[in-house]
C-alpha cells in the first residue's frame, strides 16, 4: 500500500509538470495577498494614501543610488596629508589649552603672594582678564598682528575673523589669504587664532600682579583691553607678523620679548604711575608685606611650570617629534636651574632660602629660555636658566630701591628675565648648521658666531621696550586723568575685596588687621604686644 501511494504521488507530479500547472504554494501566495488587501482595507484613508507615496520615494531613492557616481578614493598622499593636518591641529589645540590653563597658575600665584583682604580682587582680575583678552584679540588684535600689511602693522582686515580670505591649512607658496605671516604652519585658521589668543591673554595677566592691592577694578579692565587690542599686536606684528624686526633678523621663538617683555613693560609703567602700597616704604626702608597663602602660590608655580610645556613646545605648531622633545628638555632644564640658582642666591644674599624667591627663580628660568628654547643645546639652556635665577633675586631689591612696588615680582620675572632671554638668543644660539635646527638665528656670540645675531636682538629689545613704554604711558595717563586708577586710602586699608567687590574670600576666618603696637600678620593674627589676641569676623 505504501508503494502504491508513493507511485500515485509521483505520477501526479509528473502530469502537473508536463501540463505546466502552478505549484501548490501558489494558493498560499494568493491567500497571503488577500490577507494583505484586507489589512490595507482596514486602514484609514490617510494611511492608505501614504502607501503609494512611500513606494514612489523608495523608487526614487533606488534610482538615485544606482545613478550616483561613486567618489574617487583618495590617494595615499592625500590621506597622509590629511592625517598630518589632523595631528598638527590636535597638537596645537592641546598645547593652547595648556597655555590657557596657565591662567589658573597666575591666579593662584598672585593671590597667594598678596594679602588676605585682597584675594577676591586678585582672583577676579585673573579670571576676567582672559575673557576680555578674547574679545579684544578676536575683534581687532589678531588682524592687526598677523594680517598682511607694512612693516609696522597689519592692514588687510580680518577683524572678528569675518569674511576672511584664507585657504589654511595650505602652506608656503600654496597659501592664499591675508595671513601670510602664518603660512609656515599647516593647521586651520581657527587653530592659529586660538593658539595666538592664549599668548595674548598671558601678556595681559602679567600686568595684574604688579598693580595688585591698590588699582581700581574697572580701570584695570580697560587697560587690558587697550593692551591686547592695540599695544601687544603692534610689537607682535614687528616680530611674528612679518614686520620690520622679523625682516631685520630678530628672533623670538616663543615670546620672551613678544609676550613677557611686553607684559613686563606695561606692568612696570602701571606700578610706577600707581605708586607703592600704603606703608610699603617708610623712612627709606622697605617694609615686608608677606603673602597670605604660600601654599596656593606654590601650586600656582607648579601649574605655570606645567603650562610652559604647551607654551614653548607648542610653538612648533606642528608635530615635530625631535623639536618638541628638545624644546621640552631645554624648557625644563632652564626652569630647574633657575629655581636652584635663586635658592642659593637668596640664601647667601638674604640669609634664608625664601620660598617666594624659589618660586620666582623657577619662573625666571622658564621666561629666560622662552625665546631660545628651540635653538640652544641643553647645557646652554642650563646656563640661561641659572643666570635668570640669579638676576631675579637682585631685580626684586633693585625695584624696591627705586620705590616701585610690585607685590608679586612680575617685573623682575617677566621684564628683566624676558630681556635676558631675548638677549640670550644672540649669545647662545647654536646656528642652523649644528643639527638642532635648519632654519633660524645665526650662531650666537658665545658659540663662535660673532655679533651678527646679537645686534638684531639688542635692536629688538630697545624698540619693543620703547614702543610698549610709550603706549602704556599714554593708556595709564589717560585713565588716570579721566577716571583715576587708584582706590582711596580708606578702601586700600580695608581691602579691595570689600571696597571693590563687597565680599570676602575667607568669610568666617581670622582677618588680618593692624592697630596700635600690634603689627599685621600675613596669617591673620596679631604679633607684637598683642600676640595672643586675634579677631574673628
Amino acid at each position: 500500500m505504501m508503494k502504491m501511494s508513493v507511485g500515485k504521488k509521483k505520477s501526479k507530479q509528473v502530469r502537473r509538470e508536463s501540463l505546466n500547472l502552478p505549484a501548490p504554494n501558489f494558493l498560499t501566495k494568493v491567500s497571503r495577498f488577500k490577507k494583505l488587501q484586507r489589512t490595507i482595507a482596514r486602514l484609514s484613508p490617510s494611511w492608505q494614501a501614504c502607501i503609494p507615496i512611500a513606494a514612489v520615494i523608495f523608487l526614487i531613492w533606488g534610482y538615485a543610488a544606482v545613478a550616483q557616481t561613486p567618489p574617487a578614493a583618495p590617494t595615499t598622499e592625500e590621506q597622509l596629508a590629511s592625517l598630518k593636518v589632523g595631528m598638527d591641529t590636535m597638537w596645537v589645540m592641546v598645547a593652547g589649552m595648556l597655555v590657557f590653563f596657565m591662567n589658573a597658575g597666575f591666579g593662584m600665584l598672585e593671590t597667594g603672594f598678596c594679602r588676605q583682604k585682597n584675594a577676591v580682587n586678585v582672583l577676579s582680575k585673573n579670571l576676567i582678564v582672559f575673557a576680555l583678552a578674547t574679545i579684544a584679540y578676536w575683534a581687532i588684535g589678531f588682524a592687526l598682528m598677523f594680517s598682511n600689511g607694512n612693516g609696522f602693522i597689519g592692514s588687510s582686515g580680518g577683524y572678528f575673523l569675518l569674511n576672511v580670505a584664507d585657504n589654511s591649512p595650505a602652506m608656503g607658496d600654496a597659501y592664499q589669504g591675508i595671513f601670510k605671516s602664518l603660512n609656515w604652519t599647516g593647521v586651520p585658521l581657527n587653530a592659529k587664532f586660538f593658539f595666538q589668543l592664549v599668548f595674548a591673554g598671558t601678556a595681559a595677566t602679567i600686568v595684574s600682579g604688579a598693580v595688585a592691592e591698590r588699582i581700581k577694578f574697572l580701570e584695570f579692565l580697560i587697560f587690558c583691553l587697550l593692551l591686547v587690542g592695540i599695544a601687544y599686536p603692534i610689537t607682535g606684528h614687528w616680530i611674528w607678523g612679518g614686520g620690520w624686526l622679523q625682516t631685520a633678523g630678530f628672533y623670538d621663538f616663543a615670546g620672551s620679548a613678544v609676550v613677557h617683555s611686553v607684559g613686563g613693560w606695561a606692568a612696570l609703567m602701571g606700578a610706577a604711575f600707581l605708586g607703592p602700597r600704603i606703608g610699603k616704604y617708610r623712612d627709606g626702608d622697605t617694609v615686608a608685606m608677606p603673602g597670605h597663602n604660600m601654599s596656593i602660590a606654590t601650586l600656582g608655580c607648579l601649574i605655570l611650570w606645567f603650562g610652559w610645556f604647551g607654551f614653548n613646545p607648542g610653538s612648533t605648531m606642528a608635530v615635530d617629534p625631535n623639536a618638541i622633545a628638545h624644546i621640552a628638555l631645554t624648557t625644563n632644564t632652564a626652569g630647574a636651574f633657575g629655581g636652584v640658582a635663586a635658592t642659593i642666591t637668596a640664601w647667601l644674599y638674604l640669609g634664608k632660602p625664601d620660598l617666594s624667591m624659589i618660586i620666582n627663580g623657577i619662573l625666571a628660568g622658564l621666561v629666560g629660555v622662552t625665546a631660545s628654547c628651540a635653538w640652544v643645546n641643553i647645557p646652554n639652556s642650563a646656563i640661561i636658566g641659572t643666570i635668570a635665577g640669579i638676576m631675579v633675586v637682585f631685580a626684586v631689591t633693585f625695584f624696591d630701591n627705586l620705590k616701585i612696588d610690585d607685590p608679586v615680582g612680575a617685573t623682575s620675572v617677566h621684564l628683566v628675565c624676558g630681556i635676558w632671554g631675548t638677549l640670550a638668543v644672540g649669545l647662545f644660539a647654536d646656528g642652523p648648521t649644528t643639527g638642532i635646527y635648519t632654519a633660524g638665528p645665526k650662531a650666537g656670540l658665545f658659540v663662535g658666531g660673532g655679533f651678527d645675531q646679537l645686534i638684531p636682538q639688542l635692536i629688538g629689545i630697545i624698540s619693543v621696550g620703547g614702543m610698549t613704554v610709550l603706549l602704556s604711558t599714554i593708556f595709564w595717563l589717560a585713565l588716570k586723568a579721566l577716571l583715576g586708577i587708584r582706590v582711596s586710602a580708606v578702601e586700600e586699608a580695608e581691602g579691595l575685596d570689600i571696597g571693590e567687590h563687597g565680599m570676602e574670600a575667607y568669610t568666617g576666618f581670622v582677618k588680618e588687621t593692624s592697630s596700635g603696637n600690634r603689627t599685621e600678620s600675613s596669617y591673620g593674627g596679631y604679633s607684637g604686644g598683642g600676640a595672643d589676641r586675634t579677631t574673628k569676623l
